[in-house]
């Protein structure tokens, strides 16, 4: 009874806020959500590139350390590669195209996802120049940010940051290793010689965080005001053991994840987000769709951790008054867009198996339930909210119109290639109230705060801001969306 009244309530919750005769192009959202990657590119642009307003930029990366670190992805509206959250978005990637293949393919944008994952990999292939140094970051986050300029026109300092055996960086080795693996398995069919090169680099990059174990911050401190691992490296380890057993099939990798659940917190700490720094819900959902009879134990443990994340995106999580799951007030749609992925996959997983979840106060959660909660999720994020706007730029007719985006925001190099100057961009085009000359298609902002509302201002930029990671897992959503019926097939090379 109480299952029954949950779902009557969130029904009419819906109904009152957003009309059912408003329709939803996923495959849209899908296609513009994938095209945003090009817009984040650094390096030497190629002719197919689709976000015409961008050029070439950072093409001396990493000469000053003498090593090549052209291309890679800019993570949000700034001018910085930052090694972690790159590795993370191409982990989601990757792992949007092993769950949801045959759909995102059926939409006619597998090539597109193939392309977006392969720029970051082709990246790590190259920051991975020993098998105990990863250059993890390009640029500093400081200067950076006192400027504000055209990725073409870059003027601050490109220092390269590395990990080392006397520098460790555990958590960024580790997720880098993840991202790796997950591609491997991507590319397996398609490029066998490629996903083989990267399963080599994703095995030593293990070996490499799990040998000399630290976290990254602690002495690189460039980064800390930026992408400190505040969850440490355990969660990364856990997660690229579960990646590289996925890929290889090796007991070695599943006996680790086994063995370290509980003094790496795998199976101890019950999560309510999942980002770029917290992997252990995303731990807790793999490990929990595993089938060994020999680790059933720990595997039942691991999956009583995911349900109860799932549980909490359901029901104890705060959300705003318009159903949206609220983390916290920066940048809080990169946890929103997290959890309808890993909702979904789940929610496959239960289908698959005929199973139902139990959550608080007895309520059961079928397969369907955590579905159409993904669902209301990124129907929410597409514009069925209370102020009608789509947080998905580019997408519907009204969307934000001033992301805080230095490329975007100030005119093409394209179409003006004369010089802009560090301050001269806050002068001339940081402030301007008008619409970016550039729209930045695909991009997922940071959102509404707590209480659905959202002031689209560019200084604004814990709502107007958009990120890589906001995106990356949004694509295997909107791929499972734009299928037949919201189809429940999986893909079976990657499981």
């Amino acid at each position: 009874m109480a299952h029954k009244w949950f779902l009557v309530c969130v029904s009419v919750l819906l109904l009152s806020l957003f009309p059912l005769s408003k329709s939803l192009d996923y495959k849209d959202a899908l296609s513009k959500t994938i095209l945003y990657f090009e817009s984040q590119r650094s390096g030497h642009l190629p002719f197919s590139q689709r976000a015409t307003w961008r050029d070439h930029s950072g093409l001396t990366d990493g000469l000053e350390q003498g090593v090549d670190l052209v291309g890679g992805y800019y993570d949000a509206g700034d001018n910085i590669k930052f090694g972690l959250p790159m590795a993370f978005t191409v982990t989601m990637l990757s792992w949007s195209v092993v769950e949801y293949h045959e759909e995102i393919a059926a939409a006619g944008e597998l090539q597109h996802a193939l392309e977006a994952i392969k720029w970051g990999t082709d990246y790590f292939i190259k920051a991975h120049t020993h098998p105990h140094v990863l250059w993890v970051q390009v640029g500093d986050g400081e200067t950076d940010h006192y400027c504000w300029q055209r990725p073409e026109d870059m003027t601050t300092s490109r220092r390269a940051y590395k990990i080392d055996e006397k520098h460790p960086g555990s958590d960024v080795a580790g997720e880098t290793a993840a991202a790796m693996a997950a591609a491997s398995i991507v590319f397996r069919t398609t490029n066998p010689h490629y996903s083989h090169l990267l399963l080599h680099h994703a095995k030593q990059l293990f070996e490499f965080g799990d040998k000399f174990r630290g976290k990254y911050d602690d002495d690189l401190k460039n980064v800390k005001g930026f992408y400190p691992s505040v969850s440490g490296y355990k969660d990364e380890l856990l997660w690229a053991g579960l990646w590289l057993y996925k890929a290889t099939r090796k007991m070695e990798y599943m006996d680790y994840v086994i063995q370290n659940a509980h003094s790496f917190g795998g199976i101890t700490w019950a999560m309510q987000e999942f980002s770029w720094d917290v992997k252990y819900a995303g731990v807790q959902v793999m490990a929990s769709m595993l089938h060994r009879d020999k680790h059933d134990e720990t595997l039942n443990k691991y999956r009583e951790k995911a349900e109860h994340y799932i549980c909490s995106c359901l029901n104890k999580t705060k959300h705003t008054p318009g159903g949206l799951l609220f983390t916290r007030k920066w940048n809080n749609l990169q946890y929103v867009s997290n959890a309808a992925f890993l909702l979904t996959v789940y929610s496959d997983h239960l289908k698959s198996t005929n199973q139902n979840i139990i959550c608080h106060n007895n309520v059961t959660i079928g397969a369907d339930d955590v579905f159409n909660f993904a669902k209301s999720q990124v129907d929410y994020i597409l514009g069925l909210n209370p102020i009608n706007i789509s947080y998905l730029v580019g997408y519907g007719t009204k969307y934000p119109k001033r992301v805080h985006h230095r490329g975007a925001s100030i005119i093409s190099y394209k179409s003006n290639k004369a010089f802009i100057g560090c301050m001269q961009g806050y002068r001339g085009w940081f402030g301007r109230r008008r619409a970016n000359p550039n729209v930045l298609t695909g991009a997922v902002v940071g959102g509404p705060d707590d209480h659905d509302r959202f002031t689209d201002v560019r200084a604004n930029y814990m709502q107007t801001e958009a990120c890589t990671y906001n995106a990356a897992p949004l694509v295997g959503t909107l791929g499972k969306l734009a299928g037949p019926g919201g189809s429940m097939r999986r893909i079976t090379f990657g499981n």
